[in-house]
């Protein structure tokens, strides 16, 4: 089960903590004014890669301990994030995902996205609101967007905010 890659970041600093490697999907319905990746809405072929193949790239790397599912929607082929998300994770990964999707929204959503979020760790979630932009929060664009805990929010079934420091900076 391929995904529609629109690129990768082998190692990206501004998707999260640390060292990381970023999967940029190819497809978004959300259009929103202002996306950094207008290029990944339409949902044409880009280029085909086999969730092992992303594995693999991640090993190659020591200095990557996370992985970025970012776009485009990565819901948007929940499936196929879901089985590489599942990988990431018995091979000792952090997952993240960005989607313009809330989590509450996901949650109500299709089993495939369902799966997914069960194999991600981190949910940044919500719409990019150019009335909203900020350089000042950490790992998002704009302030509607939230860091969410996905484990303890699934416990929870609500939207838990995620207070790592590594995630969301000293607290004030």
């Amino acid at each position: 089960m391929s995904i529609n890659v629109a690129g990768i970041v082998g190692e990206s600093i501004v998707d999260g903590p640390g060292i990381r490697l970023t999967v940029f999907c190819q497809g978004c319905p959300h259009h929103c004014p202002g996306c950094q990746n207008p290029e990944t809405w339409e949902f044409s072929e880009r280029t085909r890669m086999e969730p092992q193949d992303i594995l693999s790239m991640v090993k190659k790397n020591p200095l990557i301990r996370g992985v970025t599912l970012s776009g485009g929607e990565p819901f948007s082929q929940a499936a196929e994030h879901a089985e590489l998300a599942k990988l990431l994770h018995e091979n000792g990964y952090e997952v993240a995902a960005y989607s313009g999707y809330t989590f509450e929204q996901l949650l109500d959503g299709t089993p495939e996205q369902m799966k997914l979020l069960e194999n991600i760790d981190i949910l940044v979630d919500g719409p990019f609101l150019m009335e909203q932009r900020t350089l000042e929060a950490r790992f998002r664009g704009s302030k509607n967007q939230r860091i969410i805990n996905v484990p303890q929010s699934l416990k929870e079934h609500r939207a838990v905010l995620e207070t790592a420091e590594r995630w969301v900076g000293e607290s004030k």
